[in-house]
């Protein structure tokens, strides 16, 4: 094994899978996430970012705002976006803690990467998280971009949340965007993914006992099978072209097989990566280990591919 990676490997499993297991407060998860990203991501070159507001729809200004994070890098195509949702189970993560992520896909795909602070659990149970990441694609809509110069992505809980979203435009009869991707998404939230047994000890960064207890302060009760929650279970009629990505050591793996899966049956274009030894939503330790810097390279040229994006000039 590569040696940054098995170091990489070493430190999660010795360091955040023990937090993981113990801490029960989302509030010390938000701040553990937080100075875990300021302190151990790096900062890509060139990167360049600028904060903005996106309103929820039918809220008072004060209180329905999202905010949300543009990362760019060199002279990025301003005609085309991606539209990130960051990764956290629901219940952490911000702009902020994928905001290096952001700007390596900006520099990979030759587009800008808008990053929106979702809605969190458990104070903000389902569909507050959705209902945001409808908000910031209608955001763009109205700030001109056309659904063919818009990709959704995102990691772990923002991936499952990307295809949540797609069935949801689908729903309310909106325009699909150019593409999906998701990475490490969490798309099955009954816990009930073989991979989550068969992987428990394997994986280095998810505790299996807590997976459970997390996807419900999220659910609120909720049916896990909702494909709203879980988008696994979906069906689409159109679906855009979609990039998954899984380690196959994660207890997440069957979550990207079965999205691959309901997609290729609803007549999709499905490009599905099972990526060896590396840790769940291993692109954002971009800069840490090669296999990261390799998997952003492919979704960068994924989304510049589906944007029509001329790299060349970007």
């Amino acid at each position: 094994m590569d040696p940054r990676l098995f170091l990489l490997n070493l430190l999660l499993r010795f360091t955040v899978k023990r937090k993981l297991r113990k801490l029960t407060d989302p509030a010390l998860m938000r701040e553990l996430m937080e100075r875990d990203a300021a302190r151990s991501l790096i900062p890509q070159p060139d990167a360049h970012f600028v904060a903005d507001l996106m309103r929820r729809p039918g809220e008072p200004r004060k209180v329905g705002m999202i905010e949300a994070l543009w990362a760019s890098s060199g002279r990025p195509d301003r005609r085309k976006v991606a539209l990130h949702l960051h990764g956290g189970a629901y219940l952490a993560g911000s702009c902020h803690t994928h905001k290096q992520l952001g700007a390596g896909l900006a520099r990979a795909s030759g587009v800008r990467v808008v990053l929106p602070n979702y809605r969190l659990a458990p104070e903000h149970p389902f569909p507050a998280a959705l209902d945001d990441a409808l908000a910031a694609y209608r955001h763009l809509l109205a700030a001109g971009y056309t659904p063919e110069e818009i990709a959704i992505g995102g990691d772990s809980a923002g991936g499952g949340l990307a295809f949540a979203l797609s069935l949801r435009l689908q729903a309310e009869g909106e325009p699909q965007p150019a593409c999906l991707y998701g990475l490490s998404p969490w798309s099955d939230l009954t816990g009930q993914a073989p991979s989550i047994r068969r992987n428990a000890a394997r994986d280095v960064m998810l505790p299996a006992s807590r997976m459970t207890e997390v996807a419900e302060m999220y659910l609120g009760g909720h049916d896990p099978t909702d494909p709203m929650v879980s988008p696994a279970f979906g069906t689409w009629t159109s679906p855009p072209p979609a990039l998954l990505m899984a380690s196959r050591q994660e207890l997440l793996l069957d979550d990207a097989v079965r999205l691959a899966d309901r997609l290729r049956e609803s007549g999709g274009d499905v490009q599905l990566e099972l990526w060896s030894r590396v840790p769940h939503a291993w692109p954002i330790f971009l800069g840490r280990i090669k296999q990261a810097d390799r998997a952003v390279q492919t979704v960068g040229a994924f989304i510049a591919r589906h944007l029509l994006v001329d790299q060349k000039t970007a």
